[in-house]
């Protein structure tokens, strides 16, 4: 006996497919910007003393961490849309989103705009990837039918 996907699984795939795809290239994008402004702005060096210097190479090093946590669990969720993953594999603890280490306050605030700008993208970023993975990996509730469980699901991952 061959089992079939539910009724709704097409959709929800569609719609996990196109979050996913989403988040990568603002993923991407940012990350693009982040190692421009970090790496390649000479003019960073010119504007702060050397203790906010130290300061704003951690909070790179925590940026770009962030955002590489990111785009490696959105390239196994891809992975997983093309089938070349099991969402079972996808659930592994090495595949899930590490832990973030939160950038400091203190230094952020006398950072340029600009950088306090990327930080706080970077964070809130991995903060909906962190929901994404959360409502991808929740139950979808039995109780109520295939357009509502998706309507919550959608609303639980992007808001």
């Amino acid at each position: 006996m061959d089992s079939q996907p539910p009724p709704d699984a097409a959709p929800v795939a569609l719609i996990r497919s196109r979050l996913v795809e989403s988040l990568y290239a603002e993923a991407m994008l940012l990350a693009d910007e982040a190692r421009s402004y970090f790496e390649a702005n000479p003019r960073i060096d010119a504007e702060v003393d050397p203790i906010t210097r130290i300061g704003m190479s951690c909070e790179w090093l925590k940026t770009t961490t962030r955002l590489m946590h990111v785009i490696a669990w959105l390239l196994t969720q891809r992975a997983v849309n093309v089938g070349e993953l099991t969402e079972a594999q996808a659930k592994l603890h090495d595949r899930m989103l590490g832990e973030a280490i939160p950038s400091d306050s203190a230094v952020c605030r006398g950072l340029p705009d600009e950088a306090r700008l990327l930080i706080a993208a970077s964070e809130q970023l991995f903060a909906r990837a962190l929901r994404l993975q959360d409502a991808l990996a929740s139950p979808r509730p039995v109780d109520r039918g295939p357009a509502r469980a998706l309507i919550e699901r959608v609303q639980a991952m992007v808001g």
